[in-house]
């Protein structure tokens, strides 16, 4: 950027024109959008909480991640105002949050699979009496 493109504002930031930093918000955006997405992150919240008193097995690890995955979309959509961005920014983030999210389903899916042999290995090991090491000498 050459020395002729920078303005200074009043705080003694040089800024570069065409970036539309003068002043003003780069995406506005109306309250009620703002309200919106807010009350819809509150609802799942909810949600979330609600899910969570019932047994649903290795449902419930599903519906956690979606959950959490819908809020975690609005957030970046809306308030990091990706949804005015480039549409393969868009892409490349909320992809690589979907296989976050489903890399976690399948994680803790298989760790809950070995849940019941984990607690009879535990189990069995305070059953058993200590092991005495006893050396021998000649």
């Amino acid at each position: 950027m050459s020395a002729s493109s920078v303005q200074h504002s009043d705080d003694g930031h040089a800024h570069g024109h065409g970036h539309g930093h003068d002043g003003e918000f780069s995406h506005p955006m109306p309250i009620w959008m703002l309200l919106a997405v807010f009350f819809a992150l509150l609802i799942l919240t909810c949600l979330t909480v609600y899910q969570s008193q019932f047994d649903l097995g290795n449902m419930e690890i599903w519906a956690s991640l979606t959950i959490a995955t819908v809020k975690a979309g609005l957030v970046i959509a809306f308030f990091m105002h990706l949804l005015w961005d480039k549409p393969l920014n868009m892409i490349i983030i909320l992809g690589s949050l979907i296989f976050v999210a489903l890399f976690l389903g399948f994680t803790m899916m298989d760790a809950d699979g070995y849940r019941e042999n984990l607690i009879m290995n535990e189990t069995l090991q305070e059953s058993q009496p200590p092991a005495v090491n006893v050396a021998v000498s000649k």
